[in-house]
């Protein structure tokens, strides 16, 4: 027996603690649920009071969003953990000013300078007011949304900006770029040490079925008569048809929904536009760039091409100073043979034909000698002949223009 209640005991310490996490699992599930629907209402509420004035500091629909928005930022947001081991608590301002670091011409460094606004959570309210003004909310939101590792570095498991509500959270925001506000960056709006508190009752809506209208006006008129005698049913209860201006009032809510939808149909259809004129300008560009890509490979291959022909040329030049310089080692060779008792003469002659051709350089009529010399008819007449009838005669060789003295 006693076994059985304590295992009863242990089990039932076991389901309260699975009780207790499915109810705190399903409360921050309402919690991130209620805080995007009211800021779904509010952005509505906005959008509507701006079709008739401006929106400033002074319109209670601004204030509600702006608290309603400061709390989802702020939505399970960690602490600061300072040497001591203790968490200081932070602000949403510390988390917007790492993440939208990366958005093109921000207004973080303008807010970080401002000398009247000292505390993080008045420098985070008046980043609001100044990214609504610029018309530029939900690209900051978007841009620290998609910097997912300062998210996480920033905020606990199951906050708003860590779920699926985060994606939500932007596209409703992009609907306040057609307001335009005017705020005052001074005040007491933007004092830091006073909590953002919701006002949900604009939001809170009752429909009433014809059934309990009826139960109501029954009721009502029991009570008047038992009251007073002299009371008529007939004016107790609360009419039930509606009157003309309650009609006319839903014909002006209507019109004015649609004169929005006008306004953010035209304002997307100008984004479009431009999205289109930048893709088009884009596919201009890359059309240059791949022009100018093919003309370089065209540049090249000629270019390779030209270099490849000079270096057949200069082997075939190359061949045919080697093809020389044979053809004269041989033909020496010969004349040494053909007349050995001369060959201290030929030996002069051949110092002589030596010293003619170090001092002259290569000139086109040698190359086409060079030429003439590699052809095997000239190398049969040219072995064919004697050495004297090179070798005339001493007065020859006096003659000769590479042996005049200098």
């Amino acid at each position: 027996m006693a076994s059985r209640s304590l295992g009863g005991l242990g089990g039932g310490r076991g389901g309260g603690g699975g009780v207790k996490k499915s109810l705190s699992a399903r409360n921050a599930a309402v919690e991130r649920r209620n805080l995007i629907t009211v800021c779904r209402f509010s952005v509505k509420t906005l959008i509507d009071r701006s079709c008739f004035e401006t929106i400033d500091d002074s319109s209670p629909e601004f204030n509600n969003f702006a608290a309603i928005l400061e709390q989802i930022l702020s939505h399970r947001l960690k602490g600061q953990v300072t040497w001591f081991g203790y968490g200081s608590p932070r602000s949403f301002w510390d988390y917007i000013r790492v993440a939208c670091r990366k958005v093109s011409q921000n207004c973080i460094c303008s807010i970080e300078n401002m000398e009247h606004v000292s505390s993080s959570r008045a420098k985070g309210r008046a980043w609001i007011r100044v990214a609504l003004m610029e018309k530029h909310l939900s690209e900051y939101i978007s841009t620290a949304l998609r910097d997912f590792k300062t998210t996480r570095r920033f905020y606990e498991d199951g906050a708003i900006v860590l779920g699926e509500e985060a994606n939500m959270l932007a596209g409703m925001l992009l609907g306040l770029n057609a307001i335009d506000f005017s705020f005052c960056l001074k005040g007491e709006r933007l004092d830091g040490n006073l909590p953002a508190v919701i006002d949900y009752i604009p939001y809170l809506r009752f429909t009433q079925s014809s059934d309990s209208i009826s139960s109501d006006e029954e009721e009502l008129r029991t009570l008047g008569s038992s009251d007073s005698e002299s009371s008529t049913p007939e004016k107790a209860g609360p009419p039930v048809i509606m009157d003309e201006n309650s009609w006319f009032n839903k014909c002006k809510r209507v019109k004015q929904k649609y004169q929005l939808t006008l306004e953010q149909k035209g304002y997307l259809e100008e984004l479009l536009q431009l999205r289109e004129n930048q893709l088009s300008e884009s596919v201009a560009q890359n059309k240059i760039l791949l022009q100018r890509i093919e003309d370089s490979d065209l540049a090249h291959k000629l270019e390779k091409e030209q270099l490849e022909y000079i270096i057949v040329e200069l082997q075939d030049q190359l061949k045919s100073y080697q093809s020389l310089d044979q053809l004269s080692a041989e033909v020496s060779l010969s004349q040494t043979s053909l007349d050995p008792g001369q060959s201290q003469e030929g030996d002069g002659k051949q110092d002589t034909l030596n010293l003619i051709s170090e001092g002259k350089e290569d000139t086109p009529s040698l190359l086409g000698l060079c030429g003439s010399l590699t052809s095997v008819a000239s190398y049969k007449s040219l072995t064919s002949l004697k050495s004297n009838d090179y070798l005339a005669s001493p007065t020859t060789e006096m003659t000769s223009p590479g042996l005049t003295p200098s």
